[in-house]
């Protein structure tokens, strides 16, 4: 995109490396740093079935609340994932 007298605006203001903006986003407050992970989590979400989303979002309430109420008792991942590999080893 040129302007008028034959600059690219871009280049009037560097772009941040990766790096760079991953260090100000995690200096960023924590309400800041969710609200930021919304964001860019939405701006991957193209194409979601609805229908889909919606059953998952059911679920994962309900696995919330199995864990809240005790009825089922959560493990560390570390734990869950070496038995994952022993069930399919």
């Amino acid at each position: 995109m040129l302007d008028i007298i034959g600059v690219d605006p871009l280049d009037l203001y560097p772009m941040m490396s990766a790096e760079q903006i991953t260090q100000e986003a995690l200096s960023l407050p924590n309400n800041l740093r969710i609200q930021l992970v919304d964001k860019l989590l939405a701006s991957l979400e193209v194409d979601v079935d609805e229908n889909t989303q919606a059953v998952w979002l059911t679920e994962a309430k309900r696995r919330r609340d199995e864990i809240h109420s005790g009825i089922i008792q959560a493990i560390p991942g570390e734990e869950a994932l070496a038995q994952v590999r022993q069930i399919l080893s």
